[in-house]
C-alpha cells in the first residue's frame, strides 16, 4: 500500500505546503495531489509541485472536465509528464451540476458518458496511433456542427508521450465507480471505511467485468481520500472534521442531487444525512455541523493521538493484504502525522 497527500483546493489565499510535501517525499510517499473547485486551479499547483520536487509523483484530483476540452487536457498532461520525467498522474472528474452550470456555464449533460468519451479521446491522443477523430454525444472531433467552417481536419499530437500515463477518476456513486472500473486506471473514493469496502469494491468490480478479462485490482489503484486529524483530545479532533462533512452532506449539491448525502446514507447514516441536509439548506450551518454523528467521522478519518491512529490503520493494512487497495491519499495532514503514518505503513 502506497501513501499520498491530498492538497485540496485553496481557500482565499493560495498557499502550497511545500515543506510538508518535501518531508513526504523524503519519507517515501508515492504521490501528492492537487485539486480545484472554483478558485485556484489544479494544473498550476501540480506544475509548481513538480518543479519543486524530484521523486514524488504529482497528480490532479481532480481536473474538472468541463473546464477544458479533452484535447487541451491531453496536451497539458503530455507536457507535464515530459517536463517531470514521467511523474505526472491525471485525475479527472465531472464535478457537480451547480459548479458545471453555475461556474463554467456548461450543460451538465450526461456525466458518465462525458467521462467515457473524455478518457477515450485523451488515450487516443497519447497513443498517437492515428489522427484524432471522435463522434460522440458530448464531443465531435473534427467539429462539423452549427457554426463550423468545415475546414477542420483530424490531427495527431506533435508531442510524443514519454511514458505510460495513468488516468484516475473520482467517485462515490455506484454508477461512477462502475465507470471508473471500466475505463480508468484508478479511482478516488471519499470517506471510505476499509471495513465496508464492498460499498466501493462491488461496483468497481462490475466495471472490471465490463472492461474485460485483463482488468482487475492488479492494474487498478483504489486510492481513497482519508482525512487525518492528529491530537491528544479525540472529541476535539472529531469536532474539527464536522464542519467539512456538514458542508458536503448538507450543501455540496441540491436537495434532489447530492452525491455525499446519498453516500452517507449507504454508510448507514440515513436519518442523520437527511437531518444534516435539511438544516444546512435552511441556513442552519452550526446545527447541521452538530448533527454529524461522531461515529461517521471516526469511521471515515484517522482521528486522535498517534497510537490511536496507528490502531485505526490496522483495518487498512488488512485490506491491503487482499490486494484491493492501492494508495491512501491523506488529507489535512501535519508533518508529525506524516511521520507516524509512514512509520506504520511504509
Amino acid at each position: 500500500m502506497k501513501l499520498g497527500i491530498g492538497l485540496g483546493y485553496s481557500p482565499a489565499k493560495l498557499t502550497i505546503p511545500l515543506e510538508d510535501i518535501l518531508e513526504a517525499e523524503k519519507l517515501g510517499f508515492d504521490s501528492v495531489w492537487s485539486a480545484e473547485s472554483y478558485g485556484s486551479d489544479a494544473v498550476s499547483v501540480a506544475a509548481y509541485v513538480l518543479a519543486s520536487t524530484t521523486k514524488i509523483k504529482v497528480g490532479t484530483a481532480i481536473m474538472q472536465m468541463q473546464a477544458r476540452t479533452p484535447t487541451m487536457t491531453a496536451m497539458t498532461a503530455l507536457s507535464l509528464n515530459a517536463l517531470s520525467g514521467g511523474r505526472f498522474l491525471l485525475g479527472l472528474g465531472p464535478s457537480g451540476p451547480q459548479v458545471v452550470e453555475g461556474w463554467y456555464g456548461q450543460p451538465y449533460g450526461r456525466p458518465l458518458t462525458r467521462t467515457k468519451e473524455y478518457i477515450s479521446i485523451v488515450r487516443k491522443i497519447i497513443a498517437r496511433e492515428e489522427a484524432l477523430t471522435h463522434e460522440g454525444y458530448h464531443y465531435q472531433i473534427p467539429y462539423t456542427g452549427e457554426g463550423s467552417s468545415g475546414l477542420g481536419k483530424p490531427l495527431k499530437s506533435i508531442l510524443h508521450s514519454t511514458s505510460d500515463l495513468k488516468i484516475y477518476t473520482a467517485s462515490i456513486t455506484p454508477a461512477g465507480l462502475r465507470c471508473a472500473g471500466e475505463v480508468s486506471d484508478g479511482v478516488f473514493p471519499m470517506w471510505m471505511n476499509p471495513e465496508k469496502f464492498n460499498l466501493i469494491g462491488d461496483h468497481v468490480e462490475e466495471g472490471f467485468a465490463k472492461a474485460g478479462e485483463s482488468k482487475g485490482y492488479q492494474n487498478f489503484d483504489v486510492a481513497p481520500f482519508v482525512p487525518v486529524v492528529m491530537g491528544s483530545n479525540v472529541d476535539f479532533c472529531i469536532m474539527a472534521m464536522k464542519p467539512m462533512m456538514a458542508l458536503y452532506i448538507g450543501g455540496m449539491g441540491a436537495k434532489s442531487k447530492n452525491f455525499y448525502t446519498d453516500y452517507a446514507k449507504r454508510l448507514g447514516y440515513e436519518e442523520a444525512a437527511e437531518t444534516i441536509q435539511d438544516l444546512y439548506l435552511q441556513g442552519k450551518k452550526e446545527e447541521a455541523t452538530m448533527a454529524v454523528p461522531n461515529e461517521l467521522v471516526d469511521e471515515c478519518a484517522l482521528i486522535g493521538p498517534a497510537e490511536r491512529i496507528k490502531e485505526r490503520l490496522q483495518p487498512w493494512k488488512e485490506l491491503d493484504k487482499t490486494g484491493k487497495i492501492g494508495t491512501l491519499v491523506l488529507g489535512n495532514v501535519s508533518k508529525e502525522a506524516l511521520r507516524v503514518i509512514a512509520e506504520e505503513i511504509l
